[in-house]
């Protein structure tokens, strides 16, 4: 199998077939209906083993119709957003594409995107479990965007590993049953007598044959495979074992080719001026002669979204952009500032019942700032716009959603528009959207030339889109010990999921029984990932949100990094109007072994209780999503205002069957930066529509010296058969224990975040 190359240029714009390169497939189709757990092999037109499989999903079975329907609570009680995309995505959810070539290379086509979190050395872990290879022979590529998978290529919501498990062992188990069938007809054995390892199939009798040697006849459409199925955990040799990046030598080498690293002949570098306001317009440029006879420019057009330059290098285009003199028109968020935002959301934020007579309560409210996803990598794309055809590279976690919006921008069908996803340094949730792609198409349109579109790092700061501001009520009510009632009420600016999350959820929720498919996008997203894990008696959560046309995106961990977090700073503050150990409090009140687990191994390895000097102080919290639960201690010292220090964090996470610990871990990691930067000082302040930081020396996300020197990551041992979802897990109880430690470290109480909120910079221009 040969895969497409990313960097072919303008004369590529026909997608080639994602097994082979080949535009013709050849198989059979099963019209018998599959049990399931079956699978349908089908072969590809090529001269060694290349195919498609695919599987039955225990997803799609229907409900008995004696089946007691149960309430909306009830429902998203036992159903989670990762469902929510197996089930969207089970139709096609083992159209995967693996090749083995004829000099033993193992290729699969990878239909999600790799941002850093480790994917790629997942699924190559996965393929080569099955192929009894290891995981460096595996070859594991993106793949272009690809229409025929629907639901089936959007990366998010921690559920890539979740819903690839299944059909990835079933694509690798079933190519390793026809090479042993191959050897077996070669040698005229029974294939259950012949095994395999280190990419040959060995007999019995010691005759052994390469992979590579056995791929043309494992091709033979004729060949008879009696089945094929993955190997259990017990006999997993490679998963669940920690396992290096298979990118961690061209990442520190510089050999990993990132979207703007692409060769694409005639692409020039190309930059935009942005308007002074959050979605501002181009009224007109009063010095486009001149701009256009810099030194180097080669270019300059209007877009909606403001002034590109395009030159011979950046420095040039970077230089023109600063000289234009452009006049703006307003935008949909002007006039709006952090305190008008604040004052929108606490008065769209439901009022809290009036609490019983004589009940002892606790009352909280908390405000959550903007903040900035902040990648390595700003949004960049390359584009090359003919009149009948288009090419696009770029970091993509929605790339079908972006073919689409692309074509139709451009005017063109569907078929002339190529997009290819290139591995992207960083996303958190960001690359959700394609804001870069379709920018870069409509210049390159507009200056009918390929460009390399960067967004600056201000630009990216600034003008990307955000996480939303959030203010939220809690109230809780309690009487001789016990909490008889926790309800939480979330106002938070409109999030947008206008990158096909809104398509799956509707797809797949309007489907559920008399419950979450009548909420609405937002509601639904809310209640399939924010719960409590507590008794807490009657619980309530509920969201509203509020439109103010600026531009945001999910952030990790989407809603529960806000609302979960406030929630364990409550379950703290419950803990000490009881009288209770806040460890204790949580062990009596969660709700499963498994979930007390996580929370005793913390409060164990941390030494939870242990004597601290003032100004410092530990702090613990609890969360589970996704299948997954993890808990958190950290230590933190508060004593120099100036810079408080998380010095030491303890985690334990259970995901259920981890495939590789150590990407798990290096997950954790992630999530605890996030929830120290953006709990202690990462924040965006909002000035009359736009933000004033535009830089990480204005943007404080945690450096080096704020991050603690002894963090411990505990992964639990498996304790089921399939994994959970880890991506946003390790930020919400993150959040809620750095804030516990800085209350009982300041004897203060947390409400407003980041906590050190200065704007201690002086703002670039707009």
């Amino acid at each position: 199998m040969t895969g497409p190359n990313h960097a072919t240029g303008p004369n590529h714009a026909t997608a080639p077939n994602h097994a082979t390169g080949q535009d013709d497939t050849t198989g059979r189709t099963d019209t018998t209906g599959q049990s399931r757990r079956s699978f349908l092999t089908y072969l590809v037109a090529a001269p060694t083993l290349a195919l498609v499989t695919r599987a039955g999903a225990d997803a799609l079975a229907p409900q008995p119709a004696h089946a007691v329907v149960p309430t909306l609570p009830a429902v998203a009680d036992l159903i989670d957003l990762g469902d929510l995309f197996i089930l969207a995505g089970a139709p096609t959810s083992a159209l995967l594409a693996l090749a083995v070539e004829a000099d033993g290379t193992i290729r699969f086509r990878l239909p999600r995107e790799e941002v850093g979190q480790g994917l790629t050395t997942a699924v190559a872990m996965l393929v080569a479990e099955e192929l009894d290879v290891p995981p460096a022979d595996v070859r594991v590529e993106l793949d272009d965007a690809r229409p025929e998978l629907v639901f089936n290529q959007l990366t998010g919501s921690s559920n890539s590993i979740r819903s690839l498990y299944g059909p990835v062992r079933q694509c690798a188990a079933t190519a390793r049953a026809r090479l042993v069938a191959a050897a077996a007809r070669r040698w005229k054995l029974a294939p259950a007598s012949l095994t395999t390892s280190g990419g040959t199939v060995r007999a019995p009798d010691g005759r052994t044959a390469a992979y590579g040697d056995l791929a043309a006849a494992a091709a033979d459409p004729g060949l008879v495979v009696l089945g094929a199925t993955p190997k259990k955990r017990a006999g997993h040799t490679l998963v669940g074992r920690p396992t290096g990046r298979v990118d961690a030598r061209a990442m520190v080498t510089g050999a990993l080719r990132y979207t703007l690293d692409l060769d694409v002949p005639g692409a020039e570098p190309c930059v935009v001026r942005r308007p002074p306001t959050l979605g501002g317009t181009v009224r007109g440029v009063t010095n486009l002669a001149a701009v256009r006879a810099m030194p180097g420019v080669l270019d300059v057009v209007t877009v909606p979204t403001g002034v590109a330059v395009v030159a011979q290098t950046f420095g040039q285009a970077i230089d023109a952009k600063a000289a234009l003199q452009v006049t703006w028109g307003p935008g949909p968020a002007d006039q709006l500032s952090d305190d008008g935002i604040r004052a929108k959301l606490r008065a769209a934020t439901p009022p809290l019942p009036v609490p019983p007579l004589l009940t002892p309560y606790v009352d909280a409210e908390f405000d959550f700032a903007f903040v900035s996803h902040a990648p390595m990598e700003t949004n960049s794309a390359v584009a090359d716009v003919r009149e009948d055809r288009a090419e696009i590279w770029s970091g993509l976690k929605s790339p079908i959603v972006a073919r689409e919006t692309i074509a139709a921008e451009l005017g063109l069908p569907l078929s002339a528009v190529t997009v290819h996803v290139v591995q992207a340094g960083g996303s958190f949730g960001r690359r959700l959207f394609f804001d870069a792609a379709l920018e870069a198409a409509r210049i390159s349109k507009a200056c009918r030339r390929p460009v390399r579109l960067m967004w600056t790092r201000v630009d990216d700061t600034r003008h990307g889109r955000m996480r939303p501001a959030t203010h939220h009520k809690i109230r809780a009510t309690h009487l001789l010990g016990e909490v008889l009632s926790f309800e939480h009420r979330v106002a938070a600016a409109e999030t947008d999921f206008r990158h096909g999350l809104g398509e799956i959820i509707t797809a797949t929720a309007a489907s559920l029984p008399l419950g979450i498919g009548n909420a609405t996008l937002a509601q639904t997203l809310f209640l399939t990932t924010v719960k409590s894990p507590y008794h807490f008696g009657l619980t309530t959560q509920a969201l509203t949100e509020v439109p103010t046309g600026i531009p945001t995106a999910s952030w990790r961990s989407v809603y529960s990094a806000n609302t979960r977090g406030a929630e364990e700073i409550v379950v703290d503050e419950l803990a000490a109007r009881t009288g209770r150990d806040p460890y204790r409090f949580r062990r009596t009140f969660l709700k499963t072994d498994a979930q007390r687990a996580v929370l005793d191994k913390v409060a164990q390895e941390g030494d939870w209780g242990r004597p601290m000097r003032s100004g410092c102080a530990q702090g613990i919290a609890f969360h589970e999503e996704y299948k997954s639960r993890t808990a958190c201690l950290v230590e933190i010292d508060t004593r120099d205002p100036e810079h408080v220090r998380v010095t030491k964090a303890v985690i334990a996470v259970d995901v259920g069957l981890p495939v590789n610990p150590l990407g798990l871990e290096a997950q954790m990691i992630g999530g605890l930066t996030d929830a120290i930067s953006t709990t202690l000082r990462a924040g965006l302040h909002l000035d009359k529509g736009l933000p004033l930081e535009g830089s990480y020396s204005q943007f404080h996300w945690a450096r080096q010296r704020d991050t603690p020197r002894d963090v411990r990551v505990f992964v639990l041992p498996a304790t089921g058969e399939e994994p959970g979802g880890a991506g946003e897990l390790g930020v919400p109880a993150a959040v809620g224990a750095i804030a516990n430690a800085w209350a009982r470290a300041t004897g203060s109480t947390p409400r407003s975040f980041p906590l050190d909120f200065d704007v201690d910079f002086t703002p670039y221009p707009r």
